[in-house]
C-alpha cells in the first residue's frame, strides 16, 4: 500500500537514496530541502519526486510546509528526519551560533516535523517516523560537541516519542550511520579519511543505499513490531 512520505534533506546524499528507495516501494515521496534550488530542480527532473523548500529548524515554516504537502498529496504517514548540518570545531573555538544552529536544525528539526505530522498519524492509527542519528552521537567525536550532542539527542528523542506512539500504531526508530560515501565525507582530507577507513572493520565506507535499505524496512508493514530502536549501520566501527 502506497503512502505519503516526507524525507527532509532529501535531494542529495543519504536523503536522495532514501527518497528513491521509498519511491520504488510505491510511496508518494516528497523531498524537503533548505536552499540549493539548482540541486532540487535537478533532483526532481531526474526522479519525478517533488521538492518542497523550508527550513526544518523553523517551527512555523515546518508546520506550514507540511500543511502544503498534505493539501497537495494527502495525509503524511511516513517521515524520515534526515536533514542535518555540521559546524565543526573544538569547544574552545566554537561560537554560540555554531552550537545553536546545529542543535536548531539537526535536533529541533525532528521536533518540528513530529509536531506537524505525529498528531495525524496517531489519529489515523498508523505512522512511521525514522530519525537519522549518527555513530558520532553514540561514540562522540573530537571537534563535534554540537553535532554529537544533537545526534545523541535524536536517539533519546526517538525512544521517548516511541513510547507515546506505540499504542496508536505509530513506530519511531532511529538509524545511526557510520561514515558513508557522500559529498560531506568526500570533503574530508584524504589522509584523515584513510585513517577513518582503517578503523572500520569491513574496510570501506558505507553507501547511501545501505542506509536507505534500513529505512525501507523500518517504514514498512514488516517493521511494525520494532519501535524505540536505533539501528547501527557502520561497518562494525562502533558496536553499541
Amino acid at each position: 500500500m502506497g503512502r505519503v512520505a516526507i524525507v527532509t534533506g532529501g535531494t542529495r546524499g543519504i536523503g536522495e537514496a532514501i527518497c528513491k528507495r521509498l519511491q520504488r516501494q510505491g510511496h508518494t515521496v516528497i523531498a524537503n530541502y533548505a536552499g540549493n534550488e539548482e540541486k532540487a530542480r535537478a533532483f526532481t527532473g531526474a526522479t519525478g519526486i517533488p521538492a518542497y523548500r523550508w527550513d526544518v529548524g523553523d517551527h512555523a515554516a515546518t508546520l506550514e510546509g507540511c500543511a502544503r504537502v498534505e493539501a497537495d498529496h494527502g495525509p503524511v504517514d511516513i517521515v524520515v528526519n534526515n536533514a542535518g548540518i555540521t559546524r565543526d570545531g573544538t569547544l574552545h573555538k566554537m561560537s554560540f551560533e555554531d552550537w545553536n544552529e546545529v542543535l536548531r536544525i539537526n535536533l529541533g528539526g525532528c521536533f518540528n516535523m513530529a509536531k506537524a505530522t505525529f498528531p495525524g498519524m496517531r489519529e489515523r492509527g498508523w505512522g512511521r517516523i525514522v530519525n537519522i542519528g549518527s555513530i558520532n552521537g553514540q561514540a562522540g567525536q573530537y571537534g563535534q560537541v554540537n553535532y554529537a550532542a544533537a545526534k545523541s539527542g535524536i536517539h533519546g528523542f526517538t525512544k521517548a516519542l516511541a513510547q507515546e506512539g506505540a499504542k496508536f500504531g505509530v513506530t519511531v526508530n532511529a538509524i545511526a550511520p557510520g561514515y558513508i560515501d557522500t559529498d560531506m565525507v568526500a570533503a574530508v582530507p584524504a589522509p584523515v579519511l584513510e585513517k577513518i577507513v582503517a578503523k572500520i572493520p569491513v574496510g570501506r565506507l558505507g553507501m547511501a543505499e545501505e542506509i536507505a535499505r534500513g529505512v525501507a524496512f523500518l517504514t514498512s508493514e514488516n517493521g511494525g513490531f520494532m519501535t524505540g530502536s536505533t539501528m547501527s549501520i557502520n561497518g562494525g566501527q562502533h558496536m553499541y
